[in-house]
């Protein structure tokens, strides 16, 4: 992108100069922006019960609220950057802001089902489209340095709170009704997007940059994520054996099959055929899906649990969710200074250790709840764990790859992590029925692959890969590494 005259941290000394208002009030219109796209899932998961029992459904079919949110922003964050590279940084973020706000509004007011699902689908995008665009605005006018690292720290400090704020906003508007934990940021939205029309600066798409939009790409992995998500929620509701479940999960399969013939033969794929084989990436991309996937695995469970058999009300259930949240936020603008000092690999693996202990901690059976023994020990385990891994993955994934690869690793870091919580948490709602301890077995299950692939990641480093002259492990954490959205 070629950014227009605007408001700058630069010249002599520019890094160490006051910042305009100007320049503060468009760091906070994206660091917000981040706030609400991160808080999209914690709002629906403390109201799932409510929507359940408003709209009719049954466990496994509540699943779809967040799976529907993390479909849309993992299956479209590639094709999300591509469009940012084609028509520019500001119409693409405007225009997702008003999408975004339209979106919540319906899903607001929405008595069907397949509705409140598609505005989820629709949020999940409008967040792929605005997730490349925030980080390639803020490294645009702030130059790399002092400037941009006091930008990133303010903008991963808002999306690490998200979370948090997402569970206590939620808890007490579901209180008066589920409809406003939907409504709420449609206001926000509107509010940012007066503010990005003035303050986002226009922007001239790199001429170098691709010009196709590899549509077919991105319609295949789309249609392999939601066809997959359908066929697996379909086993509880018609059988595992049904023509129906199987024929939804073959299509599934051969539209995955048709995504990586589409990248092998595209001349501009979504994503670079350089990153393929990078183990440390796909290290990286895998263990963090497995966190990310088992604690909302986990959370999904324990609202149904908290809510339906242990008579917790929403705001209750999300202050029993903050100690897992919380500390994440807390430490936030410290945690690249952790990895520095003690490397990515062993605070992966830490961090795996403790969330694969907190989910085996969960109790399986039973319905009277002690907070202090049976829910509090897991939350603060997988808060630790997120302390620990949640900026080390990140870190990890995009030192691995050459500068010139970093955005698009970036990309295929996230794009990882979100499918990873729409799959889990639909295993987890088609297991649910069968008792929590099947369900909690398979989010168990998934936590310590997680730390299976940790635990590689401490293994003596190799020698040079001499098909590509690199490393094949990571060099030491980049300080600068761009920060990630909420959760992993």
């Amino acid at each position: 992108m070629r950014p227009s005259t605007t408001p700058r941290a630069d010249g002599p000394g520019g890094a160490d100069r006051r910042w305009s208002p100007a320049l503060w009030g468009l760091l906070f219109v994206l660091a917000a922006n981040m706030l609400i796209d991160a808080l999209e899932v914690s709002v629906a998961l403390v109201a799932l019960p409510a929507i359940g029992d408003d709209l009719g459904l049954a466990p496994h079919e509540l699943h779809w609220v967040v799976s529907g949110f993390a479909a849309g922003f993992g299956a479209l964050l590639l094709f999300g950057g591509r469009l940012v590279a084609i028509l520019g940084r500001r119409p693409v973020y405007l225009a997702a802001l008003l999408v975004f706000a339209a979106a919540s509004l319906v899903g607001a007011l929405a008595d069907h089902t397949a509705l409140l699902v598609a505005t989820r689908f629709v949020k999940g995008f409008c967040a792929a489209l605005t997730a490349p665009t925030g980080l390639a605005i803020i490294a645009s006018v702030f130059p790399e340095g002092r400037a941009r690292s006091r930008a990133l720290s303010v903008y991963s400090l808002f999306g690490a709170s998200g979370f948090s704020v997402g569970l206590l906003l939620s808890g007490a508007l579901t209180e008066v009704s589920w409809r406003w934990t939907f409504a709420f940021p449609a206001p926000i939205a509107l509010l940012l997007f007066a503010f990005a029309l003035r303050l986002i600066p226009k922007d001239t798409p790199d001429p170098k940059a691709p010009r196709r939009y590899d549509a077919l790409g991105a319609l295949s992995l789309t249609s392999a994520t939601l066809l997959a998500v359908a066929g697996i929620a379909a086993g509880p509701a018609f059988g595992w054996g049904h023509p129906l479940t199987l024929g939804v999960l073959l299509l599934a399969a051969l539209s995955a099959v048709l995504f990586v013939r589409v990248e092998r033969t595209a001349p501009q794929p979504l994503l670079p055929r350089e990153l393929v084989g990078r183990r440390t990436l796909l290290r990286s991309a895998l263990g963090a899906g497995a966190l990310n996937g088992s604690y909302l695995g986990l959370l999904l469970v324990s609202t149904l649990h908290l809510q339906r058999q242990a008579g917790y009300g929403p705001w209750q259930t999300g202050l029993a969710f903050l100690p897992a949240a919380a500390p994440l936020a807390l430490t936030a603008l410290h945690s690249g200074r952790y990895v520095t000092r003690f490397g990515p690999a062993r605070l992966i693996a830490a961090g795996a250790a403790a969330a694969s202990l907190g989910c085996l901690l969960y109790p399986r059976e039973g319905t009277a709840v002690r907070y202090a023994t049976d829910v509090l020990p897991t939350m603060l385990l997988v808060g630790a764990a997120f302390v620990l891994a949640f900026t080390a993955f990140h870190m990890q994934a995009t030192s691995s790859v050459p500068e010139h690869l970093r955005s698009s690793a970036g990309g295929f870091y996230q794009t990882a992590v979100q499918l990873a919580a729409a799959l889990t948490t639909v295993l987890c709602a088609a297991l649910y029925p069968a008792g929590r301890g099947p369900a909690l077995a398979l989010v168990t299950a998934v936590a310590l692959a997680g730390l299976a692939v940790a635990l590689r990641g401490l293994l003596p480093r190799r020698t040079a890969d001499p098909a590509r002259g690199t490393a094949a492990e990571p060099p030491p954490a980049d300080r600068t590494s761009e920060p990630t959205r909420g959760r992993p």
